[in-house]
C-alpha cells in the first residue's frame, strides 16, 4: 500500500500485550516515514500505552463503562475513529476489536481465530488477516501484520525510552542510599493467580538478603502490591520501594539494575527488553507465548521445565503434570497451587551462582 499518514493499532488485552507491540510500532514508524500512530487500548493498560514512543493519541475502552453505558461508549469510540485512518491493525481476535479495525480504515489488517467457523466473516472483510497462534510468542504474533505488509521483520523487543527527569530522579535516590549495584525483586503481578505466596516470598527475600547486595523491592499502588508492601520482612539488604515509583521511574531504575528477580508480569518483560539478567517465577502462564524474550538469541522458552535457562533468562516452574495449564489459577479459582511448589532455595541457588560468576 502507499505510505499511510495515519495508522490505528488496536490492542485490547493486558499490559504485556501493549508493551510487546513496541516492535510493531517502531517498524511502522520507520518504514512509513514518521506517520501519526494512534492506539486503542483498554483503559487499565493506559499507563503502559503512554510509555510507548511514536504514539500520537490513545483511545481507550472501559469495561466499567461497558457495564453502565455500553452503547454510549461504543458510539463515542466509533465517532472518533470512523474512516479517520489510512491503515488499521488489530492485534487481538475479538469481534469488537476486528469491527473497530474495519470501521477505522478501508485497509484493515487483523488477527483472527484459527477456526474457520468463527473467523470466516473476518477473513472476508479484512484486507489482510493472520491466525492467532498460541504456540508462538506474543512478540512474534504482534509482528505478523508486518509480514502482511511485506515489511522486513526484526525479532527484537526494543528497549523502552527513558527521559532525563526519570533517570535523574532514580540516580539521586540511589546515591542517597549509597547504592551502586543492585538487583530488583518484583513480587507482584497484574493478576492474583500469578502471585508467589507470602511465606515463600519472604523466605526467598531472606535468602537473597544473604548475598550482601542491595535488593530493591518494587511494585505499584494497587491492592495486590500494597498488601505485599505491608507484609514484607525487614532485612539489612532489602529496600522496600513498593508504591514509590511511577512506571517511567521503574523503567529508569530497571535500566541501571544488574538484574530482575520476580513474577511473570510486565516488569519482567521490561527487564528482558533491556537485556538484563532475568530470573522469572512462572505459575500457570503458557511459556510458548509469554516467556521473557531473549533479544540475544531472538527466541523464548518453548517447553515446560522446573528450571531452564536460555541467553540472559532463567525460568522457574513447578514440576507438576498440569503445568502450564493457561488458566487463571487452578480451575480458574484465582489461586495457583503450582506456584506453591517452587522452592525458594532453588531460585536462590541460581541467582547466587550467577552473582558469583559475574563478580557481584
Amino acid at each position: 500500500m502507499k505510505n499511510p499518514k495515519k495508522i490505528l493499532i488496536i490492542v485490547q488485552r493486558s499490559n504485556g500485550d501493549v508493551f510487546l507491540s513496541l516492535s510493531l510500532i517502531n517498524a511502522l514508524y520507520e518504514y512509513y516515514n514518521s506517520p501519526k500512530i494512534d492506539l486503542l487500548v483498554n483503559d487499565d493498560t493506559l499507563p503502559v500505552a503512554m510509555i510507548l514512543p511514536y504514539v500520537n493519541y490513545i483511545h481507550t475502552f472501559s469495561y466499567q463503562k461497558k457495564k453502565k453505558q455500553r452503547w454510549k461508549q461504543e458510539k463515542n469510540i466509533v465517532q472518533k475513529i470512523f474512516r479517520k485512518y489510512d491503515l488499521s491493525i488489530n492485534l487481538t481476535a475479538s469481534d469488537r476489536s476486528v469491527l473497530y479495525a474495519l470501521l477505522a480504515s478501508k485497509y484493515a489488517i487483523g488477527c483472527v481465530e484459527d477456526n474457520k467457523k468463527l473467523a470466516w466473516w473476518k477473513n472476508l472483510l479484512l484486507k489482510r488477516s493472520y491466525n492467532w497462534d498460541s504456540k508462538k510468542h506474543i512478540l512474534l504474533n504482534n509482528l505478523e501484520p508486518l509480514n502482511c505488509l511485506k515489511i522486513k521483520v526484526s525479532k527484537k523487543q526494543p528497549t523502552p525510552t527513558i527521559n532525563q527527569r526519570d533517570a535523574v530522579f532514580v540516580k539521586n535516590r540511589l546515591e542517597k542510599l549509597n547504592i551502586s549495584k543492585f538487583l530488583i525483586f518484583h513480587p507482584s503481578a497484574q493478576y492474583n493467580y500469578k502471585l508467589y505466596s507470602q511465606d515463600l516470598r519472604n523466605d526467598l527475600l531472606g535468602l537473597l538478603n544473604q548475598l550482601n547486595i542491595p535488593i530493591i523491592v518494587t511494585g505499584g499502588n494497587n491492592e495486590f502490591d500494597l498488601a505485599i508492601k505491608n507484609t514484607l520482612p525487614i532485612f539489612d539488604n532489602v529496600v522496600n520501594w513498593i508504591g514509590q515509583t511511577s512506571i517511567n521511574e521503574y523503567i529508569a531504575l530497571s535500566a541501571v539494575s544488574q538484574g530482575y528477580i520476580g513474577m511473570d508480569t510486565l516488569n519482567m518483560h521490561i527487564a528482558a527488553a533491556q537485556n538484563k539478567r532475568v530470573f522469572a517465577i512462572f505459575g500457570p502462564t503458557i511459556l510458548t507465548m509469554w516467556a521473557p524474550w531473549s533479544n540475544e538469541l531472538q527466541l523464548s522458552a518453548t517447553e515446560d521445565k522446573p528450571v531452564q535457562s536460555y541467553g540472559n533468562i532463567t525460568i522457574f516452574q513447578a514440576s507438576m503434570p498440569c503445568v502450564a495449564c493457561g488458566k487463571a489459577g487452578c480451575n480458574n479459582s484465582g489461586k495457583s497451587e503450582c506456584l506453591d511448589k517452587i522452592n525458594p532455595k532453588v531460585i536462590f541457588n541460581e541467582v547466587e551462582n550467577w552473582c558469583q560468576n559475574v563478580g557481584l
